[in-house]
């Protein structure tokens, strides 16, 4: 029997076998039959409608095609299920509807389809019928390499970008790009930075722009902010047959109380918690979906393999998923419950995220998951079978606190902070880490990574070029958010583009061209990207010169076949004729160098490449003896 089908006489495409599904929450496929589709019923072309409504006494569907009216299509239960259905003849894509709920309290509400595929531009909120199997994609062989491999020994270099502020059109610079006008403009700037993968700020639905899009709506359709859902494959297919892998937020932790979305469906709580203990996020003003719902795990994880299935995307980045476990996550004493055990931990969130990973990994070999979790919680990213989460990869919060923070002080202080740069490295292959200097970083008066750095405008780029050097040489995966990477000043704005002026200027060109260097040597050396995740990639060579604020260490390649050395400077104080300790003689190539003159700075180095001297340093039986240019990261390669 093929998945999610039965021998029974189906009702325009659900059968027995997909309401029993859908009530164990278990329908892998739900976006295929709930929603709205179009089907031919007799030889006469129309939309089928089905909806989960459980706690309603009448639903309708109400449209541009019947004058909003609730009462002209009446929906009727499926076989005395919780599924409500019609079939509406005549109509095809791009009708509007909204589906008319008479709850249980006697109320009429209308409501978006929380399977919509596409929905109206904001502030309307109607839903739209659209059609997504039509589309003729182009990216076969990407999609067939991706099932080979193992994306956590490749290197991962990733731009976040929200689409609305990348770069906006229109005499004034107000108007947004489409999303193939931004496919095109994206894929030609990772491809010339050598970003591996474009991670999309949520693309999902929802109503109010200064969100960010983490307060979705409508699940299963991209925002009409940018276009069609076609626009969207476009995008992605684009992005895939110019080698760029693409990565969207995913917002399972909480929705927005909008009148004609989830809140509230049908007189009762379906898709949140009923219990306000456990429902309200108040820190968000958004309500907390019921983990614990068969259905609701069923649209939720649904939901995910949607947009690995029908939009090809690449990996999905779980917002706030420490929201999700922690039952006491932002509230205070008497307004969260234990669980049954007594902690803190909700253990039906935590079950959720389980299953979601395994089902992700098991349909879609080759994508990513990555988790925003900020807590200790162990396991996030080991597999299910050893007690983890399941994550592919979690975002190391912790490296991204201590370091900007070291970097934040005057270099004349951080003799007393080198704990803050090395601390990392006790727990920095606890799990799977990405190293994230994402857009939550440079808003809301935390500033702009360049404007977080210390001292005179030629210091702070010193500072910047440092800091990015030392992120790309640090075990784990990168990701860097839009503005970072051409030194924008100001601190980001979702309502305007990024400061592109500024690469008129020499300093910020030479900005992007370490950047642009740094994506290139992270890409040609194993050492940098193939043990992330094991103590066998990483070792210190010296961590113990706090005095002049210098750290020194080795990435190695898997098998120690290969090895960079990394030296950082974080004074601006040259350091002359510095010995290294190093494991192997021979000769050592100098592959980046953050003070050259290309970069903006003064030059200082050692020519390209030195040589090893017998002289036992470190505790290693050879060392060199280099010239360390202030505020300044070397890495050099082993060449024999």
């Amino acid at each position: 029997m093929a998945l999610n089908s039965s021998n029974s006489t189906p009702v325009q495409g659900i059968s027995d076998f997909d309401l029993h599904l859908l009530g164990e929450g278990t329908h892998q496929r739900s976006y295929d039959i709930l929603g709205a589709h179009e089907r031919t019923v007799d030889g006469v072309d129309g939309v089928f409608f089905a909806v989960w409504s459980p706690n309603a006494h009448a639903v309708g569907v109400a449209g541009d095609f019947n004058a909003w009216s609730a009462d002209a299509h009446p929906m009727a239960r499926i076989n005395n299920s919780n599924i409500w259905g019609r079939f509406v003849p005549g109509l095809t894509e791009g009708s509007l509807y909204k589906y008319a709920v008479r709850g249980c309290d006697g109320q009429l509400r209308l409501k978006a389809d929380p399977y919509a595929f596409s929905a109206e531009m904001r502030p309307k909120t109607a839903s739209r019928v659209a059609r997504l199997d039509d589309y003729a994609w182009g990216d076969s062989g990407w999609m067939a390499q991706r099932r080979q491999i193992n994306p956590l020994e490749k290197p991962i270099s990733v731009y976040e970008v929200h689409l609305g502020s990348w770069k906006r059109g229109g005499t004034d610079g107000t108007e947004f790009l489409s999303y193939r006008e931004l496919a095109h403009q994206i894929v030609a700037y990772c491809k010339d930075m050598g970003y591996t993968h474009v991670e999309l700020m949520p693309i999902m639905e929802h109503p109010l722009d200064e969100s960010w899009g983490y307060q979705v709506v409508s699940y299963f359709a991209p925002t009409s902010r940018f276009g069609t859902p076609k626009d969207f494959m476009y995008f992605v297919d684009y992005c895939h047959k110019n080698g760029l892998g693409v990565i969207v937020d995913w917002v399972p932790g909480h929705f927005p109380q909008d009148a004609h979305g989830l809140a509230n469906f049908d007189g009762r709580e379906i898709y949140a918690y009923e219990d306000w203990k456990k429902r309200d996020h108040r820190e968000w003003g958004t309500f907390v979906f019921d983990y614990g719902r068969p259905e609701v795990k069923n649209f939720l994880i649904a939901n995910a393999l949607f947009w690995l299935d029908k939009y090809h995307v690449d990996g999905l980045r779980v917002d706030a998923v420490a929201s999700m476990i922690y039952l006491d996550y932002s509230r205070g004493s008497g307004e969260w419950a234990p669980n049954m055990f007594g902690g803190n931990e909700n253990l039906e969130a935590k079950d959720f995220l389980k299953r979601f990973n395994e089902l992700v990994y098991e349909r879609f070999p080759g994508v990513i998951t990555a988790a925003e979790e900020s807590t200790a919680w162990p396991g996030v990213s080991r597999p299910t079978y050893h007690g983890g989460l399941g994550f592919g990869l979690k975002w190391n919060m912790g490296w991204m606190h201590d370091t900007l923070e070291y970097f934040s002080k005057e270099p004349v202080h951080r003799r007393w902070h080198q704990n803050l740069i090395t601390f990392s490295l006790l727990y920095a292959f606890t799990e799977n880490f990405m190293l994230p200097i994402s857009h939550d970083e440079v808003v809301h008066g935390k500033s702009a990574l360049l404007a977080k750095m210390p001292g005179d405008d030629w210091q702070k780029v010193a500072n910047l070029r440092l800091f990015l050097g030392y992120m790309y040489a640090h075990p784990g995966k990168k990701l860097l958010f839009q503005g970072c990477d051409i030194g924008q000043w100001h601190e980001w704005s979702a309502t305007q583009s990024i400061d592109w002026h500024l690469l008129d200027f020499e300093r910020h060109q030479q900005i992007q061209r370490w950047v642009r260097d740094l994506n290139r040597v992270y890409r040609e050396n194993p050492p940098l990207y193939e043990v992330d995740f094991t103590s066998e990639g990483f070792e210190w060579i010296d961590i113990s010169d706090g005095d002049s604020s210098v750290i020194s260490f080795v990435r190695w390649s898997r098998g120690y076949k290969d090895m960079i050395i990394g030296v950082c400077n974080m004074t601006p104080v040259p350091r002359v004729d510095y010995r290294v300790g190093v494991p192997r003689s021979g000769s050592y190539r100098e592959i980046l160098n953050s003070d050259g003159v290309e970069y903006g700075g003064g030059g200082i180095g050692n020519l390209g490449r030195k040589s090893t001297e017998p002289i036992a340093h470190h505790f290693r039986p050879a060392s060199l003896t280099l010239q360390l240019p202030p505020l300044g990261i070397l890495l050099f390669r082993h060449e024999g």
